[in-house]
């Protein structure tokens, strides 16, 4: 336990420290706090710090433990979310100028289970502008910086997500993922997000992008520490009738499983092809890793995903233009340029073209699990190149940036489409030290299974304790 500076624990041990009374909660919200203070100015991670508000919740439930009263699994953890997810009296501003002073009257039902676990509110994490950008610039917020180096992205749009929990900001954060957006922060990052089946978690109080794509999950520093939220978030609700009916899973029974006997598919080609030389040598460090520990190792023949990221790009942005469409009439002044642009173009998409795809999902993921029938999740690299720097990939500010943007969301978009759960954990890193992450693709509603996978392979490795040195 790092009792010197508690922010550096991990949820788990933390949340057991603080249910011991080993630890306050008081000290470790002083300690998230207090490396706040110090390192967001650079990263610019946070929309807002409620720094009193947290002292106060903190001493309330320590007040409460003392008395007996334990609330849930995390009571008296801090934690910051991003700021899409409504809180009923707090400003939720999504990333955005058009709400900048919106004031949420609802809880989002994901942010509403965790407080009802206990938890204490540090504040709001910077997003890109309404979900929409693979990066973490934001033309109203500034650019979120990578903990590793601050001249390089995050990954967004959950990017304040990524870099707050990289940098021992927050212990986890809820994030979400539409085309990639845990996924991206947590590759870049180097942290460990899940990304969830669609319908896993409810979405009633998410700020809304696409309607059959969108996902809620977590950010955190382990897989077991991911199990421990998606635990608590996951689970039908009234509000969403789009969740599955019925309680969450116990995604903590099963972390424990070794890698001996498990089938890990790597596909033939496209999440393999074109790769940049420290990706593959981290895919190929990966595969090593887990044969050594007993895993065998099957190869997979996927079906086209190109066709998957091409569906998944008109569904995604046919939806996010319907949403937008009264702002779009009414304060088109008021986007980023580039979100603006992304909006606008989905316009000319054909509602034809919107039909065939939304027709296709189906057949498509009966042809993903015909494919994977013998192997428990599919490996694959998070994106095909390390991550870039904030100007390389400035769209409207550099020439070719946008070639950047469509390279690094090529293998996250076609798990989105078909509405996978995915693990995105770290595996390695650049010669320069900046982390590089794998993925580990599962059926639908397996969230357990990617979850002990993570966990054994995190046994094995040292990559997910690892942090950014100036931090």
């Amino acid at each position: 336990m790092n009792a010197d500076e508690p922010a550096l624990m991990s949820l788990a041990e933390v949340a057991s420290a603080i249910a011991g009374r080993r630890l306050s909660s008081r000290e470790a919200t002083q300690s998230c706090l207090s490396r706040i203070a110090r390192l967001d100015p650079e990263l610019n991670a946070f929309m807002a710090v409620d720094a009193d508000a947290a002292l106060a919740a903190a001493e309330d439930a320590d007040r409460r433990l003392a008395g007996g009263e334990r609330r849930g699994p995390l009571h008296g953890v801090p934690l910051a979310h991003k700021d899409m997810y409504y809180d009923a009296g707090h400003v939720a501003t999504c990333g955005s100028k058009i709400r900048r002073d919106f004031v949420a009257t609802t809880t989002a039902t994901a942010l509403q289970r965790l407080k009802d676990a206990g938890t204490v509110r540090l504040g709001t994490l910077q997003m890109a502008e309404f979900a929409y950008g693979p990066t973490g610039h934001n033309a109203h917020y500034g650019a979120v910086h990578n903990p590793w180096n601050l001249a390089h992205v995050t990954g967004g749009s959950s990017s304040g997500s990524g870099a707050a929990v990289a940098a021992r900001l927050t212990f986890a954060s809820l994030g979400s993922d539409t085309g990639g957006s845990i996924r991206m922060p947590a590759n870049n990052c180097g942290v460990t997000g899940l990304k969830t089946t669609v319908g896993l978690v409810s979405r009633y109080g998410a700020m809304p992008l696409s309607q059959s794509l969108d996902t809620v999950g977590p950010l955190a520093r382990s897989a077991v520490d991911c199990a421990l939220i998606t635990g608590l978030i996951a689970g039908g609700d009234p509000q969403d009738l789009t969740t599955r009916p019925g309680p969450a899973p116990d995604y903590g029974a099963g972390l424990d499983t070794p890698l001996r006997g498990r089938r890990i598919g790597v596909p033939t080609a496209f999440y393999v092809d074109d790769l940049e030389a420290e990706v593959g040598r981290v895919l190929e460090e990966t595969i090593a890793t887990l044969q050594r520990e007993g895993a065998e190792i099957v190869r997979v023949e996927l079906p086209s995903q190109p066709q998957l990221s091409a569906a998944c790009q008109i569904v995604l942005a046919v939806e996010a233009a319907a949403f937008h469409k009264q702002w779009m009439i009414e304060r088109p002044q008021d986007y980023g340029p580039q979100v603006l642009m992304r909006l606008q173009n989905a316009l000319a998409i054909p509602a034809l073209s919107y039909l065939e795809a939304m027709r296709w999902r189906g057949p498509s993921l009966a042809a993903h699990l015909d494919a994977v029938a013998g192997v428990d999740a599919v490996l694959a690299p998070i994106a095909p190149v390390p991550t870039p720097t904030i100007e390389e990939s400035d769209v409207g500010g550099r020439i070719g940036a946008e070639a950047v943007i469509q390279k690094l969301t090529r293998f996250t978009r076609p798990i989105n489409y078909l509405g996978l759960p995915s693990l995105a954990l770290p595996a390695g890193a650049t010669a320069t030290g900046l982390p590089i992450g794998m993925q580990f693709i599962g059926r639908p509603f397996e969230e357990a299974t990617v979850l002990s996978l993570g966990a054994a392979f995190q046994r094995a490795t040292d990559f997910h304790t690892r942090r950014p040195p100036w931090s």
